[in-house]
């Protein structure tokens, strides 16, 4: 069917926009984007080095470790809990965090929690597990955890507004606790909301982002002063450890499997897979949090969904105009190449300064429709060059057929060349004492005699441009000028040169065919400059490039003119249109005039020249 060029141009990236639409939906593109993000925070984070100490409330984790539950058995005695909680708070603890599940707690803990109001307990909203007996409200906090649908944790829900008084984020708690401010989540929710994270924040699709949501940047581990629950009861802990800093305390035992996998996880080779204590991740919550108050904003910020579809449509517009404005498909390709490189740098670029760009839609986007344009003009490409094989033969050149796809649209209308009127130069060549030779060769030597001279002949044509146009028997036609011309000056230049190395490479073939045994090749070239007439003539069955006019008679008379008065291996005549087109002639090139001739069936005269070649 002939559809019109424009909805021809427009399929590919049609069916381009359904693939994207396609994998817009597909759970692939939120997994890679996932990759791809924790694979930039592992390389972001592997630049901070030492501990947080810059914080206005440091923090220092108590940890239970498989040492601690050698010594004291599991489940801890609560009196030791007691213990340690009334230890830290004689050591000064602007806020202490129990990390542990207390909900029948004895007598001892309920009291301590009633006693020390910089004691927070904690809750789990999701598993439904209270706080200690007794705890006041504002003593209490929910320790859990957002993960993503792979079990990693990247997010952290550091606020839920409209809750009853019990219901705050265990940083939140400690970090009100620890400052004595009351209004820290009004100043969260007074932020702007592009902090937040939303459906359609980063690279994330569909994301629940219930309550104040942030990208938590995990640090490596190890990031804040810790010690042992056996240390701290053992009273060989230093005041300047505890005193005005917020302490957590919690399991870090492995055995306990209070484990969370986070953006290293992937990418920390160890003997066994690495995974964080939840007490290390509420003290790295607790610090982003800080951070966020300090500067108003989180220390990674994602794109949304109106900036997401804005950098989607600004990479698939500069995938087309690296399709289509490019004059070669070669260009394109290597355009879009580096165009990938870019795009895949600077989103990781963006990710290690704290910028989440999801990659995979734009990606996709910029491969898909700069694909679907390299493709189609790939196709069309292929489809052209059948018609120009058909139209021209294979006696062309790369470089004159990437013209003629250029100028495609002016040359070629219906799958035929139009009648146009041109320039050109013609070249006319004819082997000669074709007849004897062929008596002294089988059929098989005759021809492979003749096509040696005629390879010469053909590669000196279209590697300067020319294409043959027809062979004559033993001969060729070949023009310079049609269908593109490079000017009719230049045209001529490229047509004597031709004829030169023509001349030159017999010299060079007959020493080979002399050593071998075989007769000399000898040949006669006629050159002329002028108006012809080209276009597609035939019909569908048999179609060729035909160049008509008295500009071909000439050249074929030239070539054929005094056939005796024959020096040398090659001959070459040229006409004075041809050679006043000509700036210079090349140094080792002489010229003989042979004086004006007659030329049949031509009124006017023809001045005729001789060039030879003095090379050696």
């Amino acid at each position: 069917m002939n559809w019109p060029r424009p909805i021809h141009q427009a399929i590919p990236y049609a069916i381009a926009v359904g693939l994207l639409v396609g994998l817009q939906h597909s759970p692939l593109v939120e997994t890679a984007n996932l990759l791809v993000y924790d694979l930039a925070i592992n390389l972001r984070n592997r630049a901070i080095d030492g501990q947080a100490e810059d914080l206005n409330w440091p923090i220092t984790v108590v940890g239970i470790n498989e040492a601690d539950i050698e010594r004291y058995r599991w489940p801890l005695d609560d009196t030791l809990l007691c213990r340690a909680l009334k230890q830290l708070d004689t050591l000064g603890a602007s806020a202490i965090g129990l990390d542990l599940y207390r909900d029948q707690a004895k007598p001892c803990l309920q009291d301590e929690i009633q006693r020390n109001p910089r004691l927070i307990s904690i809750r789990n909203e999701h598993l439904g597990i209270t706080a200690i007996p007794g705890a006041p409200a504002r003593q209490q906090a929910f320790n859990d955890l957002v993960m993503d649908a792979d079990r990693v944790v990247r997010r952290d829900l550091i606020h839920v507004g409209g809750q009853e008084e019990a219901v705050r984020a265990l940083p939140l708690r400690l970090l009100e606790t620890a400052s004595q401010t009351r209004d820290l989540d009004r100043q969260l929710e007074q932020l702007n909301e592009r902090h937040w994270l939303n459906e359609q924040s980063g690279g994330y699709q569909d994301l629940d982002a219930a309550g104040y949501q942030a990208m938590l940047p995990v640090y490596p581990a190890g990031r804040y002063p810790s010690l042992d629950l056996a240390t701290l009861l053992s009273g060989e802990v230093s005041q300047e450890m505890i005193n005005g800093r917020v302490v957590l305390v919690g399991n870090v035992a492995p055995s306990l499997r209070d484990l969370f996998e986070t953006p290293h996880s992937r990418f920390v080779s160890s003997s066994r897979f690495f995974e964080v204590s939840g007490v290390e991740l509420h003290a790295q919550r607790l610090e982003a949090l800080q951070r966020l108050l300090q500067n108003r904003a989180p220390e990674i910020i994602t794109l949304h969904g109106w900036q997401r579809w804005l950098l989607l449509l600004m990479v698939v517009l500069f995938g087309v105009l690296i399709a289509e404005r490019p004059a070669r498909i070669r260009r394109s390709l290597v355009l879009l190449s580096a165009a990938v490189i870019l795009l895949i740098s600077s989103v990781f670029g963006l990710t290690l300064s704290g910028v989440w760009v999801g990659l995979t839609m734009p990606l996709s986007g910029l491969v898909l429709f700069s694909g679907s344009g390299i493709l189609r003009r790939g196709v069309q490409s292929q489809r052209h060059q059948q018609d120009m094989r058909r139209l021209l033969g294979q006696t062309s050149s790369p470089a004159v057929a990437q013209q003629l796809w250029d100028q495609r649209e002016d040359l070629i209308k219906d799958g035929r060349f139009t009648g146009r009127e041109q320039q050109v130069t013609v070249l006319f060549s004819d082997t000669c004492s074709f007849t004897s030779v062929s008596e002294q060769l089988t059929a098989s030597e005759l021809m492979q005699w003749l096509n040696r001279g005629m390879c010469i002949g053909v590669d000196a044509v279209t590697s300067r441009g020319g294409i043959v146009n027809k062979f004559t028997g033993d001969g060729m036609l070949a023009v310079f000028g049609a269908p593109v011309s490079k000017g009719p000056a230049m045209d001529a230049f490229h047509a004597v040169t031709a004829a030169l190395a023509i001349q030159e490479q017999i010299s060079r073939l007959n020493d080979a065919l002399a050593k071998e045994g075989q007769p000399a090749l000898r040949m006669r070239i006629g050159i002329h400059s002028g108006p012809v007439l080209t276009g597609s003539l035939g019909s569908s069955k048999r179609l060729e490039y035909a160049v008509i006019g008295d500009t071909v008679n000439c050249a074929s008379r030239l070539e054929g003119l005094e056939k005796d008065r024959h020096e040398g291996m090659v001959r070459i005549l040229v006409s004075g249109e041809t050679q006043c087109l000509l700036e210079a002639l090349p140094a080792h090139v002489t010229s003989e005039p042979w004086g004006t001739v007659l030329i049949k069936g031509r009124l006017e005269p023809l001045e005729v020249i001789e060039l030879r070649s003095t090379a050696p």
